[in-house]
């Protein structure tokens, strides 16, 4: 059982789904929304396989946003081809026609896991990823949780890529061990901590505090 954060408009419209599907190669297709709402998305007739937690984007129009996949139809079933997607940057509004306002609406998706283990928050932290050939980059965080964050990157690593992860939080550098767990071209990569020591994982969940929760 879940919530959503308004009611969704039932609207069937062209889109363009890319990214990386769940054997990490890189995909584009055109597809159809079947229902949309400021904060996510549902599609049909997607026929690339797609992994939950996944990042992709959507290009509607001029408009392209990066969204993240929270459930995936079952093969076989009347969901086989649906896709619904979160929004990671709803105040940058995708459609241009108005969407309802309205309570919370309460919902139950069959299909729909959160596989995710712990909260995240929508962050801007500044972080510096160093290869294990000691190449060092510079970017942010989007989202944080005790166990990964998004990090945006126009030309993101392959998925499996390890490497280790500064993060400025509360003015001092926090250094882990990571792996890149999703990969989208033109946004970023998700990223898994690895052997996350027990002060650290304190140290992060304090600062998340400090946020304000996404999901």
């Amino acid at each position: 059982m879940g919530k959503r954060r308004e009611p969704r408009k039932a609207a069937q419209v062209p889109v363009r789904i890319f990214g990386t599907d769940a054997n990490g190669k890189i995909f584009s297709e055109k597809v159809v929304t079947a229902t949309v709402s400021k904060n996510g998305v549902r599609l049909d007739g997607v026929h690339t396989t797609l992994k939950a937690d996944e990042t992709v984007g959507i290009t509607y129009g001029t408009a392209k946003i990066h969204f993240r996949v929270k459930w995936v139809g079952v093969p076989g079933t009347p969901t086989a081809g649906a896709v619904g997607l979160e929004n990671l940057t709803p105040e940058r509004p995708i459609w241009d026609f108005p969407l309802p306002e309205g309570d919370i609406d309460t919902f139950r998706e069959d299909s729909r896991r959160d596989r995710r283990t712990s909260p995240r928050v929508k962050c801007s932290v500044s972080v510096e990823l160093r290869s294990e050939d000691g190449l060092a980059t510079w970017s942010k965080a989007a989202d944080l949780s005790v166990g990964g964050c998004f990090v945006e990157m126009p030309i993101p690593m392959n998925q499996g890529t390890k490497f280790e992860i500064t993060l400025w939080i509360f003015g001092s550098k926090l250094k882990l061990n990571a792996v890149v767990v999703s990969s989208a071209p033109g946004y970023g990569i998700g990223v898994k901590f690895l052997d996350v020591l027990t002060k650290d994982r304190e140290s992060i969940s304090n600062f998340m505090k400090t946020l304000e929760p996404r999901i």
